[in-house]
């Protein structure tokens, strides 16, 4: 009965090892079956995000455009009603009903000016395209918007382009 415990010895280590090597191997797919899973789960977690702010920021481009037209409207209104002849001024009337409601209908999807003159230059919000120095105010602060900024929803479109108190 020695005997036969003595040759079942090396194969219950054999048998051992083999155990402890396919155990090994286990737990190494269930580690790559873990990490994979969560690689997943952060992907389709990446991918909503991206189509969320997709759908959330849709216009973009179009109100970017959009913008450009507001400005020339600003500038157009901006002429004097006082030298100009009443069917000119009849046309600036129209221009400033139509600038009025595509200022509107810009608000009314999540697009509202920058309100930076007279307070603090942020870097974030703004470019500072000229400098001057006015003794009567502090330091760093917007003096003039030369074009305004621009903000989407939470997002920033368009810098606005200032002067800034040096």
């Amino acid at each position: 009965m020695e005997k036969q415990e003595k040759k079942n010895k090396p194969k219950e280590k054999k048998e051992n090892k083999e155990l402890e090597k396919l155990n090994n191997e286990l737990l190494e797919e269930k580690e790559k079956y873990t990490r994979l899973q969560a690689e997943f789960i952060n992907y389709q977690n990446r991918t909503q995000g991206d189509i969320a702010n997709m759908f959330k920021y849709e216009g973009e481009n179009l109100i970017k455009s959009m913008l450009e037209i507001l400005d020339d409207f600003e500038r157009a209104i901006l002429m004097d009603d006082n030298d100009l002849s009443d069917e000119v001024s009849k046309f600036l009337k129209g221009f400033k009903m139509i600038y009025t409601r595509l200022v509107s209908t810009l608000e009314n999807l999540g697009v509202l000016p920058i309100d930076l003159e007279g307070k603090e230059f942020d870097p974030h919000f703004a470019e500072a395209v000229l400098t001057e120095h006015d003794e009567n105010k502090p330091e760093n602060v917007v003096l003039e918007v030369l074009k305004k900024g621009y903000m989407y929803k939470d997002k920033l479109i368009r810098p606005a382009m200032v002067k800034v108190n040096k």
